[in-house]
C-alpha cells in the first residue's frame, strides 16, 4: 500500500506539472475515497505549487477542516477567479466569518462557472437580509433541467413572503373592523409563528416581523405577549424593557401565562427578586405551573420552609414533588447539596466580581443561570466569553453550546476547537464528529483518541472503531478492550464488541474473538444497525459485519 500511495502521489504531481487536470482529479479521488488524507496532503501541496486549481481546492478544504482557516483562505483566493469550486469555498469561509465579501465570490462562482451551490448561497444571503421575494425570483431565474436543488430554497423563501402577507392582511382587517377583543389581531400574528425557527438563519426577517408584531400589540394584549416572546428570542438587551412592559400589560389585561413568562424571563437574566414577583403574580392569577418555579427558586436560595410549602401544593400523588420534598428535608437536616444543584445565593457575589473584571466569576455566574437549554444564550454569552477567550476550556465548551443554541454553527465549531485544544473531552468528541462528518477519518480518529483519555467510553469505542476500519488492529485493541470489559450495558457496548471481535481475529487471537462476536451478532440489529442511516452506502461499506467475521473465526478454529 505504501508503494501504491507513493506511485499515485507522484503521478498526481506529474499530472499537475503537465497541466492534466483530469488526471489530478483521478489521483485526488484515490486519496480522498481511500481515506488517505494524511498521505495525500504532501502531494496536493506539490500539485498546488505547480498551479493546479483542483489541488488548491482540495488542500484548502482539508486545511479548513483541520482548523487552519488562514491557509484555506489563501489557497482558495489563489485560484478562485478561475475555479468556481474555489470561489464557492472562499464564499462559504467568508460567510462563516461574517464578511460581506462572500456575496461577490458566490456571484462570481455562479456567473462565471455556473456553480449551482454559489447561486443558492447568494439567494440565501439575499433572504438573510430580508429580501426574500428577490431571493426567490433570483433562484428561479435562468434555471435548467438539472437545477432542481433551487426549488426547495425558492419554496422556503416564498413561504416567508406568504407568512408576512397573511399577517399583514389579517392586521389590515383587524384595524378596519375595530377588533375590540383583539382575537383577529392574535390570529393575524399567529401566521408569523412558522418563522420562529428561521430567524437565526435569516436575521433580516426580524425587521418586517417586528413591525407586524408591533401593529398587533397595539390592538391586543395577547398579541403583545407574543411580541414580547419574539423580542426576547431575537433581540438583545436593548429589547428587554419593551418586552417586560408588554408582558406586564398582557398580565394586567388578564392574559394567562403573561406573568409566568415574566418570571421565567427575569430568572433567565439572573434577576431573582423580579422573577419571584412574576411567579407570584401568575400564582395569584390562578396558574398552577408557576408554583413549581417558586418552589425551585426558594430551594436554590436555601429558603427551605418556603420551598416545602410550594412543593406541598402539588399533593402526595405528585411523585416529582414528593421527591423534591425529600431533598428539602435532607438539606434542612444539614445534608450536602448534590454536585449539580445550583445555589443561587452565590449569584450576587459572582456578578459583582464579574463586573469588576473577574472573568472566572463571570463564567460561573453565567453557568449557574444556564439551565434553560440555551433559552437565555444571548444574555449569557457576554458573561461567558471573556473566560473562554482567556483560555478556560470549560468556558469555551459552554460558549460553543450557547452558539449551537443560537444556530451560529461556525462559531460553535470554532469554540469547540478552542475547548478541545485546551483538553475538554466533550469538545474533542465534537471535533471528532465534525471531522468524520467531512469524511476526514484520520483527523477524526486523532480527536477521538484525545477524547478517550479520561472521557466517556463512547470515545474509546469510536477511536478503536476508526483504527480497526483502517486496519490498525494492534492500535485499536486496547481501546475496544476497555469498552468490552468496562462498558457492558452501555449504548456503545455491542458495537465495540463487533469491532473487538474483528480486531482479535485479525491479530490471530481467534478463540478470544468468539465471545464478543457472538454478543455482537445477537444484538447488532437492535443496538447498532437501527442507529445508522440505511441509505448511507459509504458508511455501510465501512461497517464491520460481525456475523461474517464470526463465520471466518469458526472456520479458522475448525481447521
Amino acid at each position: 500500500m505504501t508503494e501504491d500511495i507513493q506511485a499515485r502521489g507522484e503521478a498526481l504531481v506529474a499530472a499537475a506539472h503537465a497541466g492534466d487536470s483530469k488526471a489530478v482529479r483521478r489521483g485526488t479521488d484515490f486519496f480522498v475515497f481511500g481515506k488517505h488524507i494524511d498521505e495525500g496532503i504532501p502531494y496536493w501541496e506539490q500539485a498546488a505549487a505547480a498551479g493546479d486549481a483542483f489541488a488548491h481546492y482540495t488542500l484548502a478544504r482539508y486545511r479548513k477542516i483541520r482548523g487552519d482557516r488562514p491557509a484555506a483562505e489563501a489557497l482558495y483566493r489563489a485560484v478562485a477567479e478561475r475555479h468556481s469550486g474555489s470561489a464557492y469555498g472562499l464564499g462559504v469561509l467568508l460567510k462563516e466569518d461574517g464578511d460581506p465579501e462572500a456575496a461577490a465570490w458566490f456571484r462570481r462562482g455562479w456567473e462565471d462557472g455556473r456553480h449551482l451551490d454559489c447561486k443558492i448561497e447568494l439567494g440565501k444571503l439575499m433572504a438573510a437580509e430580508g429580501r426574500v421575494e428577490e431571493a426567490s425570483e433570483f433562484l428561479m431565474s435562468d434555471t435548467e433541467l438539472g437545477d432542481i436543488a433551487v426549488y426547495r430554497w425558492s419554496q422556503l423563501f416564498d413561504s416567508f413572503r406568504d407568512a408576512f402577507a397573511a399577517a399583514a392582511t389579517g392586521l389590515d382587517a383587524a384595524e378596519a373592523d375595530d377588533d375590540e377583543d383583539g382575537e383577529a389581531a392574535v390570529k393575524a400574528v399567529e401566521a408569523l409563528f412558522a418563522l420562529d425557527k428561521h430567524f437565526a438563519d435569516y436575521p433580516g426577517l426580524t425587521t418586517e416581523a417586528d413591525a407586524l408584531y408591533r401593529r398587533a400589540s397595539a390592538l391586543s394584549a395577547r398579541a403583545g405577549l407574543y411580541y414580547a416572546l419574539f423580542l426576547t428570542e431575537t433581540g438583545g438587551d436593548e429589547s428587554w424593557p419593551r418586552a417586560r412592559d408588554l408582558l406586564l400589560r398582557a398580565h394586567e389585561a388578564g392574559c394567562e401565562q403573561a406573568a409566568a413568562q415574566l418570571g421565567i424571563k427575569h430568572e433567565q437574566r439572573g434577576e431573582l427578586e423580579e422573577a419571584e414577583r412574576g411567579h407570584l403574580l401568575a400564582v395569584d392569577a390562578g396558574e398552577e405551573p408557576p408554583k413549581w418555579n417558586l418552589a425551585m427558586l426558594c430551594l436554590r436560595q436555601a429558603r427551605y420552609e418556603e420551598a416545602e410549602r410550594w412543593f406541598a401544593e402539588f399533593g402526595e400523588n405528585d411523585k416529582d414533588a414528593v421527591q423534591q420534598l425529600a431533598r428539602v428535608a435532607a438539606l434542612r437536616e444539614g445534608g450536602p447539596r448534590a454536585a449539580d444543584e445550583v445555589d443561587f445565593r452565590r449569584l450576587p457575589g459572582l456578578r459583582e466580581r464579574a463586573e469588576a473584571g473577574d472573568v472566572r466569576s463571570g463564567y460561573e455566574y453565567a453557568a449557574m443561570l444556564n439551565d434553560w437549554r440555551g433559552k437565555n444564550a444571548r444574555y449569557l454569552l457576554r458573561w461567558m466569553e471573556p473566560a473562554a477567550e482567556a483560555g478556560d476550556a470549560e468556558a469555551a465548551y459552554d460558549v460553543a453550546e450557547l452558539y449551537a443554541a443560537l444556530r451560529r454553527f461556525p462559531l460553535r465549531d470554532a469554540w469547540h476547537r478552542k475547548a478541545a485544544e485546551g483538553g475538554d473531552h466533550h469538545s474533542c468528541h465534537h471535533m471528532g464528529w465534525l471531522s468524520e462528518y467531512h469524511h476526514d477519518y484520520q483527523e477524526a480518529e486523532r480527536w477521538y483518541v484525545r477524547a478517550a483519555d479520561g472521557g466517556p467510553l463512547l470515545n474509546s469505542m469510536l477511536a478503536g472503531k476508526l483504527k480497526a476500519q483502517r486496519g490498525a488492529y494492534a492500535e485499536a485493541e486496547p481501546f475496544l478492550r476497555t469498552v468490552w470489559e468496562e462498558g457492558e450495558g452501555s449504548a456503545c457496548w455491542t458495537e465495540a464488541a463487533g469491532y473487538y471481535g474483528l480486531v482479535l481475529h485479525r491479530l490471530g487471537r481467534s478463540e478470544e474473538a468468539v465471545e464478543p462476536l457472538e454478543e455482537a451478532v445477537d444484538r447488532w440489529e437492535e443496538d447498532v444497525s437501527r442507529r445508522y442511516d440505511p441509505d448511507d452506502l459509504e458508511l455501510r461499506s465501512r461497517m464491520v459485519r460481525p456475523e461474517k467475521v464470526l463465520e471466518e473465526v469458526e472456520a479458522a478454529l475448525s481447521v
